[in-house]
């Protein structure tokens, strides 16, 4: 992974790499990932309870999760941002403890809602029924704002989520509301996959090929553009649509 990422920084034109990861391995890597030119990481960590996280993530460690996190911190992969997706019935009732995480760090927590998207068979036992648990963050601002939450008028990032902060805190905590607060007018993501095509947004199946002009050697500028260009108005998860093809958990988020 290592020798990726430094493969990836040495490339001109780049100025910044992160890792979406779940931190599992992390903390044996860190140090490597850093100088090699990995800036920043983003953890899913959808509970603070050791017991629940083993059985939401099916055998996970909330520990060695905790420990990769401080690692990235102290090898200067800063800020870290972490991403909770809230579930009614799951981990709601951990709102205010992972909100709590940006008073004495400098994190981005950032809230997200679950979105329908190829998870709705039932997630076995102890869990409720999936078309149950959607959390808007209507709801999480309701609780939250109580606690003197305040909005940040600047994006972080240029990205998806709206910023508040809580009084007196290092950190800061987003909202990321693709069915409560579409966010499609102002989404600037474009993802390259693995086999080499843009995919202009995560839940439409369109995809445009690049790996071929790449490998030629050629301009692939008019492609980026076009890709831009493909971009959809929305989602349509209000409408229940999904993608037929390949879905965001073989992509990434």
């Amino acid at each position: 992974m290592a020798d990726l990422v430094k493969g990836i920084a040495a490339v001109p034109g780049i100025r910044d790499i992160s890792l979406t990861t779940n931190a599992m391995l992390l903390e044996g890597v860190a140090g490597d990932l850093a100088a090699a030119g990995l800036k920043r990481i983003n953890v899913s960590l959808d509970t603070l309870q050791p017991e629940r996280f083993a059985r939401i993530t099916r055998g996970g460690s909330l520990e060695r999760v905790m420990r990769g996190i401080r690692a990235a911190e102290q090898a200067g992969m800063t800020p870290i941002k972490v991403n909770a997706v809230m579930m009614r019935g799951v981990n709601e009732d951990e709102l205010e403890d992972l909100a709590g995480l940006t008073i004495e760090n400098d994190w981005h927590v950032r809230f997200i809602e679950m979105m329908p998207v190829r998870n709705q068979a039932p997630w076995g036992e102890g869990f409720p029924e999936p078309e149950s648990v959607y959390y808007s963050v209507q709801e999480m601002l309701e609780r939250l704002l109580p606690l003197g939450l305040v909005p940040l008028q600047d994006r972080i990032g240029q990205g998806p989520a709206e910023i508040y902060q809580l009084p007196g805190a290092k950190g800061v905590i987003g909202f990321i509301s693709p069915i409560g607060n579409k966010f499609c007018d102002h989404c600037n993501r474009l993802r390259l996959t693995a086999d080499g095509t843009l995919r202009p947004c995560l839940l439409v199946d369109d995809e445009l090929s690049i790996v071929s002009t790449l490998r030629e050697g050629g301009d692939i500028t008019a492609m980026l553009k076009q890709a831009v260009l493909q971009k959809p108005e929305g989602h349509g998860l209000e409408e229940h649509h999904s993608p037929n093809g390949r879905c965001m958990i073989q992509i990434g988020g």
